[in-house]
């Protein structure tokens, strides 16, 4: 049986002569490829549709560690990588989401949210009413901070488990009757930055770095479509900044209760993202002939 490392290399060698398919009309496709009905197959320069499916993992969140229970889908366009790092620019989806706004409980929610003696009698008396009416379930929803442009990815970094694979600008929102609709970690204008790979990380000393895995590629389709699995994208040395927008209009109150539950802002190494995912890739020849 050949090694992983060889069936990596060729699944990327196949996939670049995929890549070099003229692409063809755009039409809803069929079986395997409908997956990438929303790819931008027919935008200039975009060599590659990609849909991705995280399926699980962790978030570490200050001190707050929220499991990936509910896939999340991240699609769209791949444009030609640049020669000497690798890295490609990202196309975001035509017609649906490019990241999924996919809510995952927050284990506890609000329960262990209490706020100090110091706390003004409003927001006593609030998170008390709050609490009395059993209405402690958080959801965090994963969010992208930036245009799909500035999402940067990729394939061949992620096969040989080193360097970049996915750089993917996030905010992450708290939703819950209390917190109201506007309470957000990072923000458009202060993105937290996952700079995601497949290798190893390089967080901050003390903190120790942790290792991705690439997966078990196969080529599917009579070779037209490449698909991943087991892929484990992780990253522990970013930054998250305090959450804001939380209880308006309280949230001058609020915000720096959820904050001090949280331990928000925290530093990098104090924070992980592990993403364990699925991965269809194909050329947009291929998507656009099916």
């Amino acid at each position: 049986m050949p090694s992983r490392t060889v069936l990596r290399w060729i699944t990327l060698g196949a996939l670049g002569i995929v890549v070099l398919c003229l692409p063809a009309a755009a039409r809803a496709h069929e079986g395997e490829f409908k997956k990438f009905n929303d790819c931008p197959s027919t935008e200039s320069g975009v060599r590659k549709c990609v849909y991705s499916v995280t399926n699980g993992g962790t978030i570490v969140l200050g001190s707050k560690k929220t499991p990936i229970v509910n896939p999340v889908t991240l699609q769209g366009g791949i444009f030609a990588p640049n020669e000497e790092t690798n890295i490609a620019k990202f196309a975001g989806a035509v017609g649906g989401e490019t990241l999924s706004k996919t809510p995952q409980p927050v284990p506890g929610g609000l329960a262990g949210i209490v706020p100090p003696e110091s706390a003004p009698l409003l927001v006593k008396l609030a998170i008390a009413f709050f609490f009395e009416n059993g209405l402690t379930g958080v959801n965090a929803t994963l969010e992208l901070a930036k245009p799909a442009s500035e999402i940067e990815i990729s394939t061949f970094n992620l096969l040989i488990e080193e360097g970049l694979a996915l750089r993917l600008p996030v905010k992450v929102h708290l939703e819950n009757p209390f917190l109201g609709s506007s309470c957000y970690v990072g923000s458009n204008s202060n993105p937290i930055i996952w700079n995601l790979t497949t290798g190893p990380t390089s967080p901050p000393s003390p903190y120790e770095s942790i290792h991705g895995q690439a997966g078990f590629p196969e080529l599917k389709e009579h070779n037209e479509l490449a698909e991943v699995t087991e892929n484990e994208l992780v990253e522990n040395a970013w930054e998250a900044p305090k959450a804001t927008g939380c209880g308006e209009p309280l949230s001058l109150l609020v915000d720096p209760v959820i904050n001090a539950a949280i331990g928000l802002p925290s530093t990098p190494g104090k924070n992980t993202a592990i993403l364990k995912n699925t991965i269809l890739t194909a050329s947009v020849g291929a998507v656009n002939s099916h």
